[in-house]
């Protein structure tokens, strides 16, 4: 691996066999372009052929170039032509013909024709058919793709110096009529049924690295008097013959006698030797089965190898021919068939002539870096530290890379051959150290890593701690309610954190090794004292804390089609129960609905049948005491419905639990409360807006009437979704009310329970159907129905709605009766409120009636929120609108006294 002669030979060759032109007289462009694929009438062959209005064919430039010119040709489309070059440059000042840079591939042509031209290169040319060469000096065709098996590559009519390098050819090359001084280097080259190289009557001929593939003949052959000609460094290899015509065995290399004068050959490997039907060399007419019988015969061959296998040669690590040619051989090109360098391989010892390592064949076997690793031992640290990195690659060959660091602070790269580097920042920056593994040959593998470089001031935790919520563009994203998100990335922290501990109020603590936020779901609202304690990798300590409010969030709703999500009658054990914790499907999969998005509150019809006694019935969020509210009153054997908004449990849960006694509990989902996504609420005074006294009639049993509910009664035409109370009255027979959107799509739910002889009531949220609609049904008997609207959610409604921890506003059993015609006013709904959802009970009443809750200041609207009766406890969930300073008005009719109790749900407030 010693430096070698090679180099300053390598690079003469290159100025030699690979001149670069010069630029043109300055008053000629340097350039024309070829562009076949150009927009509309842009290209033309009578055109200047600037870049603007480029020639249409390649032939067109060829006849308009001008000694030091360069024909760039976009290859883009084929080109239907066969290319013509009889123009000459001049020494210096070549005609080039070359692919444009970065248009795909070569440009593809049928053939191509140098004739009685000199001073031209090719370059980056694919034919279809043919090249022919015929009475030209210094042409160079520099990567050729030649796909004709025909046509061959043929070098005649006297021409001098050619060259012809690292090109693919399918079809043999002939060098023929007095041709002198031809070079070809670096190719891949297959025979047919001729040789792969054949020179007729052309002296001087040198064949140097390439690759051939004998078929028939012999892979390069010197006959008719090519005296003084050469075959260096390439790699033969033996192919199945295919139709052969010429009776002699086949040969590696073939002189014949007239041509063996000054002619030479060493340094060649020929692989799959001996072969039945072939012969290695065939030197005036003499057979040599051996490098050592040739060598012995004419003083020729003396390095060359003969392997019996071919398949184990080739540029890769190992294979004799790796590192064993002879760097100083005429034609030798400084760049193999890729244009890769000439290059050392550490693996293979140097057994080229004067201990040069040039490859023999095309291909320069090349390190192959395929990825590289980078270790930052401090990729956190104050100003002022030594960061050591270390790159580790995967290549083949070790210690032979160079590495480029970028510390990315804006300082100049380090650029080593060793893997570790190091870098003292001088200001804080969040950074991006990246590396470059760069092989000989300029392949390259790229890594980065970020880097936090940091002042050099001493640990001081600092935290915010924020609702996290849903996300609008992520509405099916699991956010648990009243989600708190602790973030503790505003900390001063020098090194990096070891321990981050967490204590969030409420008996919970989370541990985590990063400064990445923590998020917790909070069982309830409240304040709670929130610690953080961060430790680095130094061993310092510190701590912080802060109060944090924690409470549920304003939200819009999401009405769905109504679906049953208990009913206890069809458990295994259909037995009467006195408590459930019902699952809430806020979100449906094609694998039913789970609760998997961020819903915080929930609207159910809560039904209670066959009660063992008189009791009621409370619903609020799992894993949060009971409180002292009710929503549903049923007597014993009775059944009685409600509404229910209730916020949601930390575990997508909602308690239910019985006073007394026990019941069959059934629970049908209507819709949920989300922040970040929904519809907003709009609350009206109660309006009447279906009552089937006045028209059309009792609904019968079996039967369903679609009425209009929005485009009218001030409720827009775009509502989603309707808050009614839903009133029966003159029922015949025990049954129940549906109230839905679709007609065809009738739910198994049920909206209100009749009894005859009682007016009944519910409120229920009803998504609107086609046409602004909604069906009714009731199972059975006849009833008549009156609907009052108490609000509409739209995408342009006023307010969101913020659920509560439920709470009892009012109860009148400790403040007296409300009498007949009279009115009490509850407050402890916020200040800002423009709604509540209230659940209002009516019990112990004197005489049948109703009572109608409007917003305090309001007129009291022509429409009841709940009917009375004697004898019975009769709660309704109430939407109602909100009067000054958080306040609403409960009117009872002139019908009997009543006690009142009013328990608060959650309140909207504008949106």
């Amino acid at each position: 691996m010693r430096p070698t002669r090679a180099t300053v030979l390598l690079t003469a060759g290159l100025v030699t066999l690979l001149g670069v032109p010069t630029a043109a007289a300055a008053d000629t462009p340097s350039t024309l372009y070829v562009n076949n694929s150009a927009s509309g009438t842009r290209c033309s062959d009578t055109g200047p052929g600037s870049e603007e209005a480029p020639f249409c064919t390649v032939s067109a430039g060829a006849k308009a170039a001008q000694p030091g010119q360069t024909v760039q040709v976009l290859a883009y489309k084929p080109y239907d032509e066969t290319v013509t070059v009889d123009r000459s440059g001049e020494p210096g000042k070549p005609i080039s013909i070359v692919m444009r840079p970065n248009t795909g591939g070569p440009f593809r042509v049928k053939g191509l024709k140098v004739q009685g031209a000199s001073h031209v290169v090719v370059r980056g040319l694919t034919s279809t058919g043919g090249v022919q060469v015929s009475g030209s000096t210094d042409i160079e065709l520099d990567r050729m793709t030649i796909a004709s098996q025909t046509d061959p590559v043929v070098i005649g009519a006297e021409s001098v110096d050619v060259r012809l390098t690292r090109s693919n050819l399918v079809s043999p090359v002939r060098i023929e009529g007095g041709s002198r001084g031809t070079v070809l280097g670096r190719n891949q080259i297959r025979g047919g049924i001729a040789a792969a190289v054949d020179a007729v009557g052309a002296p001087g001929t040198i064949v140097t690295n390439n690759n051939l593939y004998l078929s028939c003949d012999a892979a390069v052959s010197f006959r008719g008097a090519s005296t003084g000609s050469g075959a260096f460094n390439n790699l033969i290899y033996i192919s199945s013959p295919k139709a052969c015509v010429n009776p002699d065995p086949r040969s590696g290399i073939l002189v014949s006698r007239d041509s063996a004068a000054g002619t030479r050959a060493d340094h060649n490997l020929l692989a799959g030797f001996p072969a039945d039907g072939a012969v290695p060399y065939r030197w005036a007419d003499v057979v040599h089965a051996t490098p050592a019988a040739l060598r012995a015969a004419t003083g020729q061959g003396e390095h060359d190898i003969l392997t019996p296998a071919a398949w184990d040669v080739g540029p890769w690590d190992r294979s004799p021919n790796v590192d064993s040619g002879d760097s100083a051989a005429p034609g030798v090109l400084p760049t193999d068939y890729n244009g890769y360098s000439v290059v050392d391989d550490p693996l293979a010892p140097n057994t080229g002539k004067d201990g040069g390592f040039i490859d023999r064949g095309a291909h320069e076997l090349q390190d192959e870096v395929r990825d590289v690793q980078l270790e930052i031992a401090q990729n956190w640290a104050p100003v002022g530290t030594s960061v050591q990195v270390k790159a580790k690659a995967d290549n083949n060959w070790p210690g032979t890379l160079t590495y480029r660091y970028d510390f990315g602070d804006g300082t100049a790269p380090v650029v080593t051959k060793a893997a570790n580097a190091e870098h003292v920042y001088a200001s804080p920056c969040a950074c991006t150290v990246s590396v470059k593994a760069i092989t000989a040959a300029g392949r390259e593998a790229y890594r980065q890593q970020s880097i936090k470089v940091t002042p050099a001031t001493p640990l001081a935790t600092a935290f915010t701690a924020q609702p996290y919520l849903p996300s609008a563009s992520d509405p099916d994203q699991l956010v648990e309610p009243l989600s708190v998100q602790v973030d503790p990335q505003s900390s001063a922290a020098p090194w990096p954190i070891a321990r981050m501990d967490v204590d969030h109020g409420d008996g919970a603590k989370d541990t985590q090794s990063t400064l990445d936020p923590v998020r917790h779901a909070y069982k309830q609202p409240g304040t709670y004292k929130v610690t953080v304690t961060l430790t680095d990798v130094k061993g310092a300590t510190s701590t912080a804390e802060r109060s944090v409010q924690v409470a549920y969030t304003p939200a819009g709703f999401v009405a769905v089609h109504p679906t049953r999500i208990l009913d206890s009658r069809l458990a295994a054990s259909p037995t009467p129960i006195d408590a459930a914790r019902i699952a809430v499907p806020v979100h449906y999969y094609g694998s039913g609905p789970h609760h998997t998005a961020g819903a915080s509150a929930v609207v159910l019809n809560v039904t209670v049948t066959g009660a063992t006694e008189d009791t009621h019935l409370s619903v609020w969020p799992s894993g949060q005491p009971r409180p002292a509210t009710s929503n549903v009153n049923v007597k014993a054997g009775g059944t009685s419905s409600n509404t229910v908004t209730v916020p949601i449990g930390a575990d997508g849960f909602v308690s239910a639990k019985l006073n007394s006694g026990k019941a069959q509990i059934i629970v049908d989902y209507a819709g949920y409360y989300q922040p970040n996504t929904g519809q907003r609420f709009t609350p009206l005074a109660p309006t009447r807006v279906v009552d089937t006294r006045t028209a059309g009639g009792a609904l019968a049993g079996g039967q369903a009437r679609t009425v209009r509910v929005a485009g009218v009664n001030g409720i827009p035409a775009d509502a989603t979704a309707v808050a009614l109370n839903l009133t029966g009255t003159g029922s015949t027979e025990n049954a129940h009310v549906v109230a839905y959107p679709v007609a065809d799509g009738r739910p198994t739910t049920s909206n209100l329970n009749l009894e005859p002889g009682k007016d009944k009531s519910n409120q229920a949220i009803v998504p609107v159907g086609p046409n602004g609609t909604i069906t009714l049904y009731t199972n059975t008997g006849s009833t008549h129905l009156i609907l009052d609207a108490v609000g509409y959610y739209a995408k342009d409604g006023k307010a969101l709605f913020t659920p509560v921890v439920p709470q009892r506003l009012a109860d009148t059993r400790t403040t007296g009766k409300l009498a007949p015609g009279a009115t009490t006013t509850v407050s402890g709904v916020p200040a800002n409120a423009i709604g509540a959802a209230l659940n209002v009970t009516a019990t112990d009443s004197t005489g049948p009636g109703f009572l109608t809750v409007h917003g305090y200041g309001g007129t009291r609207p022509e429409a009841s929120s709940l009917n009375t009766r004697p004898g019975d406890t009769v709660p309704n969930h109430v939407t109602t609108p909100v009067g000054d300073g958080g306040r609403v008005t409960i009117a009872n009719s002139w019908g009997g006294s009543t006690h009142v109790i009013t328990d608060l749900f959650g309140y909207f407030t504008q949106g």
